[in-house]
């Protein structure tokens, strides 16, 4: 006569069975495709504003904001590149990378798309609007003979209106006008794109 288990026994086989199961379960659930629930956006109750507006939801995935892109056409090798559509500056390094970018704001005139090359550096000086500016970096002139360069203001200010005054210094943020400085020796490279 076959001898009977005790309940325990069978409770415990049953347990780690079922154990088991659910690893093994787990196990093949993970290897599988994930679904993602749908973002819903809630439907304004009777007592909502009839004037609010709905708010933004915020993404599931957000992406860092990308980095302005190089012109194309704007030459190789190490180079300034000055695009006056977008009012921003690439540093770029010799193997043609982006080492930095940055946004500028023009004078009331500015050069014409083309190459040139940093030809006069002063360390400080005072900008034709009055302005006490550094890091002074000339690369040419205005059809009417302005010279035209980079620079930023000694304090870190942006350049006030112009009040009919033709410039045509490109002022920069104080550290990116350092960064310029530390970039550009004379005879460097500058490209103006659109």
């Amino acid at each position: 006569m076959a001898a009977r288990l005790p309940s325990w026994a069978w409770v415990s086989g049953l347990t780690v069975g079922a154990t088991a199961a659910v690893i093994a379960l787990a196990i093949q659930a993970n290897h599988g495709s994930h679904p993602t629930a749908a973002v819903v956006e809630p439907r304004p109750s009777a007592s909502a504003s009839a004037g609010a507006a709905p708010r933004p939801h915020a993404s599931a995935d957000p992406k860092p904001p990308s980095e302005p892109v190089l012109p194309e056409q704007s030459g190789t090798g190490r180079r300034i590149v000055y695009s006056l559509g977008e009012k921003r500056v690439w540093l770029v390094d010799a193997t043609g990378a982006a080492t930095r970018t940055f946004t500028v704001w023009p004078g009331t005139t500015g050069p014409q798309p083309g190459r040139y090359s940093i030809t006069l550096r002063k360390p400080a000086g005072t900008g034709s609007d009055g302005v006490g500016i550094e890091h002074i970096m000339y690369f040419t002139l205005t059809k009417t003979g302005v010279n035209v360069g980079f620079s930023n203001a000694i304090d870190g200010s942006s350049p006030p209106p112009a009040n009919g005054m033709e410039t045509a210094g490109i002022r920069l943020h104080k550290e990116d006008g350092a960064a310029l400085w530390a970039f550009g020796a004379p005879a460097t490279p500058v490209a103006v794109v659109q």
